[in-house]
C-alpha cells in the first residue's frame, strides 16, 4: 500500500466512524426531544396517539374539573381548536381558567392528552419581589408596574391659563 492510499483509507475509516457516532447520537436524542403544538397544530399534523409533545396554549373558562385523588379535567384552546387535557398531580400555584398554560405528554385512542406535567404560564406584568425592591431602591420604580394597561382616561379639564 501506498502512502497515499494510506492517507486515503485512515481518512474513510475517521469518516465512517464519524458517520456511525453521529447516527446514534441523533437516534437517541429522537425519542427525547419534545416538541410544541397548539390544539390547531394538533389537529393539522394528525398527531398519532403516543407520540409526546408539548400542548400549549389557554385553559377554557368552565373547563376545570377536579375528581378524586389529585385527578383534573380541563379543555385546552388557541382561538380556533380546543383539546380535553386529563392530568393527575398537584396542579401549579398560577394555573387557572383562562390563563396560558404547556402541558407534556401524549394524545390516548379516545382523543384525551394525557398530561404528566402541567406547567402556567404567568402574564407579561410579573415581576419578582426582589427585581421590584430593586427598582424601587435604585429609584426606576413606576407606579404602574404590575398592573394591566387600562383605556387611558380623559385629560382632565384645565382652567384658564394665568398670564
Amino acid at each position: 500500500m501506498t502512502r497515499k492510499q494510506r492517507r486515503l483509507t485512515l481518512i474513510g475509516g475517521a469518516l465512517m466512524v464519524l458517520g456511525i457516532a453521529a447516527a446514534l447520537v441523533l437516534n437517541a436524542l429522537r425519542d427525547s426531544i419534545v416538541f410544541f403544538s397548539t390544539p390547531s397544530m394538533v389537529a393539522e399534523k394528525h398527531i398519532g396517539p403516543g407520540r409526546r409533545f408539548r400542548l400549549g396554549g389557554l385553559v377554557e373558562t368552565g373547563s376545570l374539573k377536579r375528581g378524586d385523588n389529585l385527578a383534573v379535567t380541563f379543555t385546552v384552546a388557541d382561538g380556533s381548536a380546543a383539546l380535553p387535557v386529563a392530568y393527575k398531580g398537584i396542579l401549579p400555584d398560577l394555573f387557572r381558567e383562562g390563563q396560558g398554560v404547556v402541558a407534556e405528554g401524549s394524545l390516548d385512542a379516545s382523543g384525551v392528552f394525557r398530561a404528566d406535567t402541567v406547567l402556567a404560564k404567568h402574564d407579561e406584568t410579573y415581576m419578582p419581589k426582589d427585581v421590584a425592591d430593586a427598582l424601587k431602591k435604585q429609584g426606576h420604580w413606576k407606579d404602574d408596574y404590575g398592573t394591566k394597561p387600562t383605556a387611558q382616561a380623559a385629560p382632565a379639564p384645565t382652567q384658564g391659563a394665568v398670564r
